[in-house]
């Protein structure tokens, strides 16, 4: 038996490492965790999809999450200021109103999901609730502690921690890179490569007192996640509740866009949202309670994310776009499909890479399909809400909504999507072609 420290050491403590941490403590394996920063830390990525839901209940933090407090998320709306004129075409639908479109939850039953809603979280609160979960469980948790680098020269990969007495050594079996966009095993492999095709930018900051039903054209839909299109090319608005008067609002757009208009971000926030009136007027009467901050670099990917004695999951392996709320949801599966193979590796005293091709293969499909869901998305623009409203495809629009991905094959209405995006994009006469947005990118993503 080679002489370790632990077993497992996990490079990050946000969702991803800390669930980890979670599964892989609960299999009775030596875990170590080191966080860079110090919790509780402000975070985006603040809405949740049910497919965080299983995994959650599987490592016992179901129960915490639901007794925090965290506004309940049933369901996602879309707005927009579309001109009556767009035809429906041979869509079917509960309205043929573009400007508006939602879907509940609880439409359809998720295997593994017993509850017809999720969550929009504080990430303050909910990632602070995970690490401690995971310590609670018997992983070793050190916050403030950033692994400066990884050394894989001798017989076990040795991670070197800097705190603020100096450099340690830990040695481990296994490294799981969970460090989310700083990517330390991505960057210091050079494995990272950026998606030139979604380069976007987000500005965001919280509000109180915003009337969040300010753009709801049907009742009281406060509870949902709400996405606004603005009449801006490749712009749209997130609008998630934080707590029963707190709202996050952030715009995302093209980087270019950004550059071009030479504005600060709080301009530059004002005059987008400025494009949707009735928008600008709700935000204007309520209080903004954050300073306004950017997220960049949204998209990447890398060219391998697993190998001997490593894997990386979250954001440290592959991210998209924050469009559908998948950010924590891949998190927390790539967590739960990795540790997976990662206690059968363990039982098999084994860690090369050919231990970790289920979680690989699954993973890499998964994100796949987001990637193109996303993609057709962006293209379709406003005319994506018309598979939403379709009975024929709704279901299975929801079902990527959900998150359910991962252990299924391709989504039929996605299939779908592809083949109408064809037909509008190769016909420039086609009653849609003007309609739909400038973002194009290819069917299946170039890295991952």
């Amino acid at each position: 038996m080679l002489d370790v420290d632990y077993d497992i050491g996990i490079i990050g403590g946000g969702p991803a490492g800390s669930t980890a941490a979670s599964y892989l403590a609960k299999a009775g394996l030596r875990v170590v965790l080191f966080e860079a920063d110090r919790f509780p830390r402000p975070h985006v990525g603040e809405s949740l999809v049910p497919a965080t839901t299983p995994v959650l209940d599987q490592i016992g933090a179901l129960a915490k999450v639901d007794a925090a407090g965290f506004p309940r998320k049933y369901g996602a709306a879309w707005t927009s200021a579309a001109p009556d004129s767009i035809p429906k075409l041979n869509f079917q639908g509960f309205s043929h109103d573009f400007r508006w479109a939602e879907v509940e939850f609880a439409e359809r039953v998720q295997l593994g999901v017993a509850q017809g809603y999720t969550y929009h979280v504080d990430r303050g609160i909910f990632d602070q609730l995970l690490l401690d979960h995971a310590a609670e469980l018997g992983a070793e948790v050190f916050q403030g502690r950033r692994v400066r680098d990884v050394d894989f020269s001798g017989p076990v990969p040795r991670l070197v921690v800097r705190d603020g007495s100096g450099d340690t050594t830990v040695r481990v079996r296994m490294v799981v890179d969970a460090s989310g966009r700083r990517t330390v095993l991505g960057s210091k492999m050079k494995l990272k490569i950026s998606d030139p095709v979604f380069n976007q930018y987000a500005i965001h900051t919280w509000f109180d007192g915003l009337d969040r039903g300010a753009l709801s054209q049907q009742g009281d839909k406060s509870d949902y996640i709400f996405i606004h299109f603005l009449p801006i090319t490749d712009t749209w608005v997130w609008q998630i509740p934080i707590t029963d008067t707190v709202t996050s609002i952030g715009v995302v757009t093209q980087k270019q866009r950004v550059q071009a208009a030479g504005q600060d971000r709080e301009a530059f926030f004002w005059e987008s949202v400025g494009s949707r009136p009735e928008m600008l007027k709700a935000l204007r009467e309520a209080d903004r309670i954050r300073d306004f901050k950017v997220e960049g670099d949204y998209s990447y990917g890398m060219r391998e994310i697993v190998g001997d004695g490593w894997a990386l999951i979250g954001d440290a392996a592959r991210f998209v776009d924050p469009i559908f709320s998948s950010g924590v949801s891949v998190a927390l599966n790539s967590a739960r499909l990795l540790c997976a193979d990662i206690i059968e590796a363990a039982e098999k005293g084994s860690f090369e890479r050919a231990s970790f091709h289920r979680f690989e293969s699954t993973l890499r499909r998964a994100v796949r399909y987001w990637y193109e869901f996303i993609s057709i998305y962006y293209r379709l623009n406003i005319l994506y809400t018309a598979f939403v409203q379709d009975p024929r495809y709704r279901l299975d629009v929801l079902r990527m909504l959900q998150g359910d991905v991962y252990d299924a094959e391709e989504p039929e209405a996605l299939t779908k999507m592809r083949a109408v995006l064809r037909d509008v994009e190769n016909d420039p006469d086609h009653l849609w072609h003007r309609y739909l947005g400038s973002l194009r990118a290819p069917s299946i993503a170039p890295a991952f």
